[in-house]
């Protein structure tokens, strides 16, 4: 433990055993030690150059340890003195290294966009550019791209791209946006309706999001849209798991034969989630399921087996679009099921 104060470890370890020892020579502290004479005698030696030890007058051979709080403490607290420069330093060092890469990093990561057009073009160009999978992100009141426009969108879908796209219900207000989704979800994209969206946004192969930063509830003046175009990062990450997030809880829109997006209504758009309806005999099994019954409790309510209450939920769960129980208990009680 001694090599902190600059010793090396025999030395550390003649030394220990002298100030045990009180006086010693050079052949007993061999015996003690375990070292032989020689090496002992050298080691002795440089204890006494380096004042830790000094040769006992009137006993020649024999040494005595000097004491370690005259020796050894002053070392420790010039090294003290020493580590903390040292560490003030390494502090400033980092701080620097943090900032100058903060620095070198921040336009790798995040490019700032301007103005509708300048937006227009960078969404062409990740959709021309893509290889697997857009990700969307749909708001009310479009800011560079008005709804039915994207035709890269369809050039990507002709080419085996897939498209999930999430769309906030005020969406459908827009006109003509029913007929557009109409049109896509048939040329092959994969839409769900949720009630509200926290942002704009496209993700591309998830290397690359555009996010438009304009206000909610405003498109704002074409010339002042400002987008962030955000590249491999733990932002990129958050993003895409922010996308898996709601694509998980939204409701699929299917289109039916006759062109229309399913029957009934999300909000007052004329659209709905689901192109069937539920029994009664569903609802009652989802009100006791939401109420915590287990299924045994339920099958024995219902008159059937636990294996059919586990086959008719699963049915349940997937006319939601819905992977747990969870989510279909929102989902129910989000479309007055219960």
């Amino acid at each position: 433990m001694l090599e902190t104060v600059g010793l090396s470890a025999a030395e550390s370890d003649v030394y220990r055993a002298l100030v045990d020892a009180v006086t010693s020579s050079a052949r007993e502290m061999s015996a003690t030690t375990g070292l032989d004479e020689g090496t002992v005698q050298r080691l002795l030696a440089a204890l006494e150059e380096n004042g830790l030890a000094h040769s006992v007058e009137g006993y020649p051979g024999r040494f005595a340890a000097n004491p370690p709080d005259v020796t050894l403490l002053p070392r420790l607290e010039r090294r003290a003195d020493d580590l903390e420069k040292a560490r003030t330093v390494v502090s400033g060092l980092v701080e620097s290294y943090r900032r100058n890469a903060l620095t070198r990093g921040t336009g790798e990561v995040i490019e700032m966009v301007t103005g509708a057009a300048a937006l227009r073009q960078r969404l062409r160009q990740v959709q021309d550019n893509a290889r697997d999978e857009l990700l969307w992100f749909c708001r009310a009141q479009y800011v560079a791209m008005p709804s039915g426009t994207n035709q890269a969108e369809f050039d990507a879908l002709a080419r085996g791209v897939g498209y999930r796209v999430l769309y906030e219900q005020a969406f459908f207000d827009d006109f003509g946006a029913v007929d557009n989704v109409v049109r896509a979800v048939r040329c092959g994209e994969a839409a769900r309706a949720v009630p509200a969206l926290p942002l704009r946004m496209a993700i591309a192969d998830r290397s690359v999001a555009i996010c438009p930063l304009a206000p909610a509830g405003s498109a704002g003046s074409p010339h002042d849209v400002t987008t962030a175009v955000i590249r491999g990062s733990s932002l990129l990450e958050a993003l895409v798991a922010l996308f898996e997030r709601y694509w998980e809880v939204g409701a699929p829109l299917r289109v039916t034969p006759e062109g229309q997006i399913g029957e009934g209504q999300i909000g007052e758009t004329g659209l709905t989630a689901d192109s069937a309806s539920i029994t009664p005999e569903d609802q009652h099994l989802l009100s006791l399921m939401v109420a915590g019954i287990t299924d045994l409790a339920i099958g024995s309510q219902l008159g059937v087996s636990k294996r059919t209450v586990q086959r008719r939920i699963q049915g349940l769960m997937n006319l939601a679009g819905v992977a747990t129980r969870m989510q279909l208990g929102w989902q129910a009680a989000r479309r007055n099921w219960i």
